[in-house]
């Protein structure tokens, strides 16, 4: 699962230093952003992306916003993503995929539950 490498975008230091450390110790290369506009300056630039966990749930702009961005770039339009929230309530998951995320992931994450959605997009 080498090569491309896992965008995690959080406005959250403790989330992204976790999820972080949780990816790169299975072997993934990582890139993190504290903010939506910053994760989206990243994509717009590094073309070694190949997936984005997106929280949902950030200031400013967020995952709901980040996504309609993302996805408005023809580059960016078949890139995974994957939203990564606390809520968990009826209807949040359909919520984000109806917004255009191509999975959903509640907090607190559930690793193996991770690690087969990534598979499952990188490969």
């Amino acid at each position: 699962m080498a090569g491309k490498k896992i965008l995690v975008v959080d406005d959250d230091p403790k989330n992204i230093f976790a999820l972080v450390a949780t990816l790169r110790a299975k072997g993934f290369t990582t890139a993190s952003a504290n903010s939506a506009e910053e994760g989206i300056a990243i994509l717009l630039r590094d073309t070694d992306i190949g997936l984005v966990l997106l929280d949902m749930m950030m200031p400013e702009m967020d995952g709901y916003q980040a996504i309609s961005v993302i996805r408005a770039h023809d580059s960016l339009r078949s890139l995974p993503l994957v939203a990564v929230t606390a809520q968990a309530m009826k209807g949040d998951q359909e919520k984000c995929l109806e917004a255009g995320a191509d999975a959903y992931i509640s907090k607190p994450i559930d690793v193996e539950l991770l690690l087969k959605t990534l598979t499952r997009y990188l490969n």
